[in-house]
């Protein structure tokens, strides 16, 4: 069972750096399919706790490699910081309260809304624009998607930032991953406090998203952005699906 909490780590670091998810959203519904094969039952909650985790390693990880490679937009990632920290906050909190075909469903809404959004700026040619004035509130929702659902506000980061800040893929998923570590501290630290975090299932996860996330950053600059932008929403749409036949399927 250890090697395969360690290979999802490893799946979902490389996934993750490469798209700047965190991992999240190979995480959380990796470990409720994988999970149960071993006879060991998770809520959706608990895969969420140890998720944060993960996304803490990924943002560690990755962007360690990203400011090497001097993609990463410090300055506002530090600005933009402070709304997921707060948002991160009250998703975590959210995640502890909410009954779990809510929070998985809230979960699956998303992913298809962030994957729509991807592949409608599919063919369009990347300009550097002036950011929207829309950028802030819309990372205190990624932020308290983060904390909600495990998923280091990636899903939601990189559109915004890409799509309302005017900021190429690229930059755009360093910069989301240089956020979402600051983001998992706080989050980890609710969900420690409810009592949802394994702190061994959480270890293994981030052994292998720490491997992961240094090959996903290095694999990064070698893909085209659109490529880029059709990999992750089908990686959206896929899990969507997974998440929705799961709670819904046989209701």
């Amino acid at each position: 069972m250890t090697l395969a909490i360690i290979g999802v780590g490893l799946l979902a670091g490389v996934l993750g750096a490469i798209l700047g998810l965190g991992g999240g959203v190979v995480v959380v519904p990796a470990l409720e399919f994988v999970m149960p094969l071993f006879g060991h039952d998770l809520t959706i909650t608990q895969a969420i706790a140890a998720s944060q985790i993960g996304v803490l390693a990924v943002g560690l990880s990755g962007a360690a490699a990203y400011l090497q490679q001097g993609l990463v937009r410090a300055r506002t990632g530090y600005m933009l910081a402070p709304f997921t920290i707060v948002g991160g906050a009250i998703g975590s909190f959210l995640g502890l309260v909410l009954p779990a075909k809510t929070v998985a469903t809230v979960f699956a809404l998303l992913l298809l809304y962030s994957a729509y959004n991807l592949l409608r700026g599919l063919r369009r040619v990347e300009v550097e624009r002036p950011p929207s004035r829309l950028v802030p509130p819309a990372m205190t929702l990624a932020g308290i998607t983060s904390g909600l659902l495990g998923i280091g506000g990636g899903t939601v980061q990189v559109p915004v930032m890409n799509l309302l800040g005017g900021m190429p893929i690229r930059q755009a998923i360093a910069t989301s991953t240089f956020i979402m570590g600051l983001t998992a501290v706080g989050n980890a630290l609710v969900y420690q406090a409810g009592g949802q975090l394994d702190v061994r299932l959480a270890a293994g996860v981030a052994f292998g998203v720490l491997v992961g996330a240094r090959l996903g950053a290095g694999l990064q600059s070698k893909i085209p952005a659109a490529q880029l932008k059709l990999f992750f929403s089908l990686l959206l749409l896929f899990t969507a699906g997974q998440l929705l036949w799961k709670y819904w399927g046989h209701a």
